[in-house]
């Protein structure tokens, strides 16, 4: 009020002066400041009434993520817990699994010793017998008559004894032979198949180093059906034969297991060959 007063008193009476400078100047500061300050009030007013909104949200945020860390972690305990129980399960099964695959060893080791005992004295047993029965001439014999022929073979020769197939179905348990020299071959299982003969088994190469008659027992049983015939291919001739009294045809190369030989393919059938040579067996 007293400054409105004094500007009004100056500029009626009179002229203005520095004195009169130096107020206006004091009130345009004074009239700056004022705006200044109010606009300042009402910017503290405006954030007053917005920070308790955003405080409250934020609050709000805080305390759902509160609540869903809770939740985790309690879930999290419950896994933890599960997976507790699930470790204790595995190593129970582990330690059952140990102990049935300890017994089934134990099992498994004594069964094969027990098995392996009864066939050693089986397999004794057996060879005793065929010992027996071989040297007491009580096996069957499936060949040519074990005598003196006077001929021999000049060269390599693959025989197929037509002239006494197996007669029963059995095992061939050894070879027997009149040898004029010493001589090697090997003995084969032909089995006819229509019009063919299929070679099903082998032996290993046999030596037959005397004179005379000789007999060789195989290490393993040789199983035949009825029908087989018996092939021999002789690769150091010295099996001695006749001709005119048997049906012992021949090839002039060696067959092995699995081979097809054609029936028409066998030579000899007019010389009617007889040879020295036969197996010995059990015989259904």
């Amino acid at each position: 009020m007293w400054l409105t007063s004094e500007l009004s008193n100056a500029a009626t009476s009179q002229p203005f002066n520095a004195h009169h400078l130096r107020l206006e100047t004091s009130v345009n500061v004074y009239m700056r400041a004022r705006r200044g300050m109010a606009g300042l009030i009402l910017g503290l007013a405006l954030a007053g009434c917005q920070t308790p909104a955003n405080i409250q949200e934020l609050q709000s945020k805080n305390t759902n993520l509160q609540s869903q860390l809770e939740s985790a972690k309690r879930q999290i305990g419950d896994l933890e817990v599960k997976q507790r129980s699930l470790n204790d399960e595995i190593a129970e099964l582990n330690r059952v699994a140990s102990l049935l695959n300890t017994e089934k060893t134990s099992r498994v080791q004594e069964s094969s010793s027990l098995r392996g005992t009864v066939r050693l004295f089986a397999q004794s047993q057996i060879d005793q017998l065929k010992e027996f029965l071989f040297a007491s001439n009580l096996l069957d014999y499936v060949g040519g008559e074990l005598i003196a022929r006077s001929r021999i073979d000049d060269k390599p020769i693959m025989l197929v004894d037509l002239a006494n197939p197996i007669p029963k179905d059995g095992v061939v348990t050894g070879l027997g032979g009149y040898f004029n020299q010493p001589a090697t071959f090997t003995i084969k299982v032909l089995r006819p198949v229509e019009e063919n003969l299929v070679v099903i088994w082998e032996s290993k190469n046999i030596s037959i180093s005397a004179r005379g008659v000789q007999r060789f027992s195989f290490a393993s049983n040789v199983g035949v059906q009825k029908g087989d015939l018996m092939g021999y291919y002789v690769s150091t001739p010295g099996v001695s034969f006749d001709t005119g009294t048997g049906d012992t045809r021949y090839l002039e190369n060696d067959v092995k297991p699995g081979a097809v030989v054609p029936m028409s393919s066998l030579s000899g059938k007019e010389k009617r060959r007889a040879y020295s040579i036969g197996v010995f067996g059990l015989l259904n």
